[in-house]
């Protein structure tokens, strides 16, 4: 029965319709499809963060200048200016950097060699949720002081490739730091006592040496004056770290951001408003596409007209006269996707090479594949459903 039904009405079928529709679907799709795999390739150049949100974080502080250094402009952050940073749409959360208020002398010990080197130091201390060292060590206790500390680790490439180098000292890797005798002399407020130190991690994001709060406002309860002082550096999570408007807003407050965060930040910024721009012309394809092989559905249907009612009336059911149509669309759909999944695969096995020399490790396919079907499902569904109700209109006008 099937085979008789498609053999009637098959007549007015346009090829050419459907091969430029299949076309059309085939290039939007594979746009879409191949621009997330894309994305999510090249992610790992602009960040840790494999992810299409991907939260960063700024360090900033106020701009220095003579004139202002000259007129004792102050240079803290009050608590204005933190609420009007954490009010501002691409901010998350605001961090306060703690500066110790005393005198801090540190001793290293150099291993085998004997030798020790003495430098004066600083801390810092910032919440725990912007640090990027996890360790179990990170707590610190007034009846066993022993300072656990956060080390940027530039300092240690610095100290290997540069001081170690000219002065004939022996270099030391990470996993060596946890043996380095260290010792910091705290001296403020009529005191001056020595505590042990060890050194739990290095950190890629934070260019400073970090304590734990609960350190930091014990020892400038002990060692300092005890009183509050606003912070001088801020670090602020934020959600775009390219977003112009984070650039606008601290040239119009004057505040300088640390590093190149914000020049990587403006790349991966920009990789993401290309990577929207194509994504919605290949959806925009996909769409007109899909208007196209609607037109070429209704089109057919008006010619089958006639036909369509002669076997309503013969007591077909609509079910029965739309499921060639039906049918075509699942096949018509079906080809896309594969022939775009496969295209995709071309493409990527093309550019994968290039981001294997940067050692770029490969992303899975899956949810470029699962996005592709989604959209074909949604064109699917939507081409059956104009289709049965079509059928059923004329069936309604029929009975």
């Amino acid at each position: 029965m099937h085979s008789l039904l498609w053999k009637l009405l098959r007549k007015n079928i346009s090829l050419v319709q459907l091969i430029g529709f299949g076309i059309a679907n085939l290039v939007g799709l594979t746009i879409v499809i191949l621009v997330v795999q894309f994305y999510r390739d090249v992610q790992p150049v602009f960040g840790d963060e494999e992810s299409f949100i991907r939260k960063d974080y700024l360090v900033i502080t106020r701009s220095v200048t003579s004139v202002g250094a000259m007129m004792g402009t102050p240079s803290e952050f009050s608590e204005a200016d933190i609420a009007d940073i954490e009010a501002q749409p691409w901010c998350r959360q605001v961090g306060r950097f703690t500066s110790s208020e005393f005198s801090i002398y540190a001793t290293v010990g150099l291993g085998n060699s004997g030798r020790s080197m003495y430098s004066q130091f600083f801390f810092e201390a910032i919440p725990t949720d912007f640090i990027d060292v996890t360790d179990a060590e990170w707590e610190f206790s007034p009846s066993q002081p022993e300072v656990p500390v956060i080390v940027s680790r530039d300092y240690l490439s610095l100290y290997n490739f540069g001081f170690a180098a000219t002065q004939g000292l022996p270099r030391i890797s990470e996993g060596q730091v946890n043996s380095i005798p260290l010792s910091f002399t705290l001296t403020g407020n009529g005191r001056s006592e020595a505590l042990p130190g060890h050194i739990v991690g290095f950190s890629n994001r934070l260019n400073t040496v970090i304590v734990p709060e609960q350190f930091m406002q014990w020892a400038n309860e002990r060692y300092g004056n005890g009183g509050h002082r606003q912070p001088l550096r801020l670090i602020v999570e934020v959600n775009s770290p390219g977003d112009v408007k984070i650039d606008q807003y601290m040239v119009e407050h004057h505040y300088e951001v640390a590093g190149d965060k914000a020049q990587a930040g403006k790349a991966s910024y920009f990789l993401t408003v290309v990577t929207t721009i194509v994504v919605a012309v290949g959806v925009v394809i996909s769409l007109l596409s899909f208007f196209v092989l609607m037109l070429s559905i209704y089109l057919l249907l008006q010619k089958n007209t006639q036909r369509l009612r002669d076997l309503l009336l013969l007591g077909y059911s609509p079910a029965q006269v739309s499921r060639p149509y039906k049918l075509m669309v699942l096949a018509v759909n079906g080809v896309v996707l594969v022939l775009a999944v496969v295209a995709m695969l071309v493409a990527r096995a093309a550019y994968r090479p290039m981001l294997e020399a940067l050692q770029i490790p490969p992303a899975s396919v899956w949810i470029a594949i699962a996005i592709g079907t989604a959209i074909i499902a949604l064109i699917t569904t939507g081409n059956i459903i104009a289709i049965h109700r079509k059928v059923k209109a004329l069936w309604i006008q029929e009975s």
